[in-house]
């Protein structure tokens, strides 16, 4: 099993989070490329090496019109003294400007509402009053952005954080001087677990923390694992422990893991209505949604909803089903899962690179091509999705 486990010793801001996952690529100059093509008004990415207490990694820059934001604090939330981002704004320009799937769109919208539901709770004011200040600058869209890119491109089956390290003391920023971690981080950060610590810094940001919150699968030790790339993602301060985010790309043999199933039951929602909701789950870390046509009280066709998400979405997952949908109540089952261990291999063809999945183990041995290469080609061709699956598979095995 493809896994990415995450080392937040020393806390998690999204430049850092994005140097490190850049750090496991086999090309970052171009993926590099791939960031500056996206199309976020005025920003330029720029990588840097950098070292802090003797280690060598990466540091990302982000500039503004040419230039790099001053720092309030530790981490990616630069500040724009001049321009508070809302909620609407940040949707114009992912939704009108970015050069992205709609599905990196979508997750980036749903990091911003993390963000956006914890300020609404700590400011008691709806989220269309929301006003970002620090995550709604650019450079912060540049550093979500980035990192949803990173994880599709590195495609891991499952993603494992230790204990975020918060911080301690107190931050400048728009509001004035908030103790660590800021009010809003500590919305984000329920359920997740953390720690404060001697130093005295804003280690862990806001946007940092949605991240976490939106990607990782569990919190918890580094897991047995085969290690075959690491990625040191620098922060710009230095102390006494290396300032940095370490990240970690290998196979896991962890076969057997444990799963939630929530289930209810529907007789008033429209098929529309259960789609979205079903998108809505999908976007925001459930593992599978699907529905069964039941027979309900007084002889009502109705539909069965199940879902399966890991134990450390399932606070998550329960509060989207009871706002998308009309149930009144859930059942919950503690499972086991067995899987078969992935791996992504990428080849090239006279149709550009195509990824497949391959899945082994227990004696059985699967390939699949990608559907998003797949599609891609489908539509450059002006041919039917069976018709580019036989013509790669056929370059492919020639």
């Amino acid at each position: 099993m493809k896994t990415l486990y995450l080392d937040l010793g020393m806390g998690a801001a999204g430049d850092m989070l994005t140097a490190a996952l850049l750090e496991l690529l086999p090309d970052t100059d171009c993926f590099i490329e791939k960031l500056n093509a996206v199309g976020i008004p005025s920003v330029q990415y720029i990588k840097e090496k950098s070292i802090k207490c003797g280690i060598t990694g990466t540091h990302i820059h982000v500039l503004v019109n040419g230039e790099e934001e001053a720092l309030y604090h530790h981490g990616p939330e630069r500040s724009h003294e001049h321009h508070h981002g809302s909620m609407d704004e940040i949707k114009h320009i992912v939704t009108g400007h970015l050069n992205l799937s709609e599905k990196i769109k979508e997750q980036i919208l749903n990091i911003y509402k993390i963000i956006a539901e914890a300020e609404s709770c700590v400011h008691d004011v709806p989220i269309t009053d929301i006003h970002f200040h620090e995550v709604g600058s650019l450079d912060a869209l540049a550093d979500i952005t980035a990192v949803c890119m990173l994880i599709n491109e590195l495609l891991p089956d499952r993603i494992v954080a230790s204990p975020v390290h918060v911080g301690s003391g107190s931050v400048h920023c728009a509001h004035g001087v908030l103790p660590v971690p800021a009010p809003a981080t500590a919305e984000i950060l329920k359920g997740i677990p953390s720690y404060g610590g001697s130093i005295r810094s804003e280690l862990c940001t806001p946007t940092g923390a949605a991240l976490l919150k939106f990607f990782v699968d569990e919190f918890g030790n580094m897991p047995v694992m085969k290690v075959e790339r690491i990625g040191y993602g620098m922060g710009k301060k230095d102390f006494d422990t290396a300032n940095c985010v370490r990240a970690m790309l290998g196979e896991s043999r962890e076969q057997v893991r444990g799963i939630i199933k929530l289930s209810f039951n529907v007789d008033d929602m429209t098929a529309e209505e259960i789609g979205f909701a079903t998108d809505t789950l999908f976007a925001n870390g459930a593992n599978e949604v699907f529905t069964v046509p039941v027979g309900m009280k007084k002889n009502r066709p109705g539909t069965l909803i199940c879902v399966l998400c890991q134990e450390e979405r399932k606070d998550e997952i329960v509060r989207l089903i009871f706002k998308y949908t009309t149930t009144i109540g859930i059942r919950e089952v503690k499972m086991q899962r067995y899987t078969l261990e992935r791996e992504i291999k990428t080849t090239a063809t006279g149709f550009g690179e195509v990824r497949q999945k391959y899945s082994f183990g227990y004696g059985a041995e699967r390939v699949k091509i990608e559907y998003d290469d797949l599609t891609r080609i489908a539509k450059e061709n002006n041919i039917s999705l069976r018709e580019a699956r036989r013509l790669v598979e056929k370059e492919i095995n020639d």
